[in-house]
């Protein structure tokens, strides 16, 4: 005798481990992570911050050895406190600061490439070397 399975029938368990995996989908969220676009001297290149709890901590980016780029991010992984960014010319003696720009929660939920900042134009005090950025926000529900 040929036994007939049908497909409506549940298996037995299917219930619990579907449960369980949309519960641990749920829960798990991407830590947000900012990412920045950088461009001078026909260069571009994605510089990307999480959250810290130190501003100190954070390193500058040397940009073509005209410019830094710093992108400080406070929070941790479950919420982003603010956002602190700066450009700073490189002098013959020290890097100068240019521009700094702060963001406070709360931040837009966006796949846009500058959902955060818009795109940005610095200009170098000697002879106006352009330097863009532009930066987005990843893993950040509103």
């Amino acid at each position: 005798m040929h036994k007939h399975h049908s497909l409506s029938r549940p298996i037995p368990g299917a219930r619990i481990l579907l449960a369980a995996a949309l519960l641990f989908a749920a829960t798990v969220q991407a830590a947000p992570l900012l990412r920045c676009q950088v461009s001078y001297s026909g260069e571009t290149r994605t510089l990307e911050a999480a959250p810290v709890s130190d501003p100190y901590s954070v390193e500058a980016s040397d940009i073509g050895g005209r410019f830094r780029f710093k992108a400080v991010v406070i929070g941790d992984g479950r919420r982003i406190d603010y956002i602190k960014l700066y450009t700073y010319y490189q002098a013959e003696r020290q890097p100068v600061l240019l521009h700094e720009a702060k963001y406070l929660p709360p931040f837009a939920a966006s796949g846009a490439p500058y959902a955060l900042t818009g795109l940005n134009y610095l200009y170098s005090p000697d002879l106006g070397r352009e330097l863009q950025y532009g930066c987005a926000l990843d893993g950040v529900h509103p």
